[in-house]
C-alpha cells in the first residue's frame, strides 16, 4: 500500500443554510403554485434537461424553465408538495420532492408525481443547470384501496 493518505469519501460533502438557499426558493415556489418564483430560482440564462416518460427535453432560458413548470402543474387546481429533501454534493445540489395534484387534466382523482434533480449553481447564486427525472403522475391510491387489496 502507498504511504499517501485517502480522504474519507465524504470529505467534499457540504449543507450550509445558505447553499441551499436556491433549492429552497425553487421548492418554496413550487408549493406556492407561482411560476414566477420558479423563474427566479435560475439564472436568465438557465437550462433545463429533463427525462421524462415521454421522453428527453430541454429548455433554455427562465422564459423556458417557467413554461416546463407551468406545463407539468400549470392547470391543477390543488398542489401540494407532500415530501421533499435537499442537499449538497460538492458543487452539485441533489434535490427531490414529491407532489400531489388534482383537478385539471386530472379531474376529481388525486395523482403524485415525484421528480429527482441535480442542478449547478450560476454566477449570481441561483440555478444555472438543473438535471431532472420524472417518475411521471400516478393516480394515488384511496385508503380504501389498499384495504380492498389485503382482503
Amino acid at each position: 500500500m502507498c504511504g499517501r493518505a485517502v480522504p474519507p469519501y465524504n470529505s467534499t460533502m457540504t449543507t450550509t443554510t445558505a447553499s441551499l438557499a436556491p433549492a429552497d426558493a425553487l421548492l418554496t415556489a413550487l408549493a406556492a403554485h407561482d411560476f414566477d418564483g420558479i423563474a427566479d430560482a435560475f439564472e436568465p440564462d438557465a437550462k433545463l434537461s429533463a427525462l421524462l416518460p415521454r421522453g428527453y427535453d430541454e429548455w433554455h432560458d427562465t422564459a423556458g424553465v417557467r413554461a416546463a413548470f407551468e406545463r407539468w402543474f400549470g392547470d391543477v387546481e390543488e398542489l401540494e408538495v407532500a415530501d421533499a429533501s435537499v442537499g449538497r454534493i460538492g458543487d452539485l445540489l441533489q434535490l427531490r420532492w414529491r407532489v400531489r395534484v388534482q383537478g385539471g387534466r386530472f379531474g376529481a382523482r388525486a395523482m403524485v408525481v415525484e421528480q429527482y434533480a441535480s442542478a449547478h449553481l450560476g454566477p449570481s447564486g441561483r440555478i444555472a443547470r438543473l438535471s431532472l427525472l420524472c417518475t411521471g403522475f400516478w393516480p394515488q391510491p384511496h385508503i380504501t384501496d389498499h384495504k380492498e387489496q389485503d382482503s
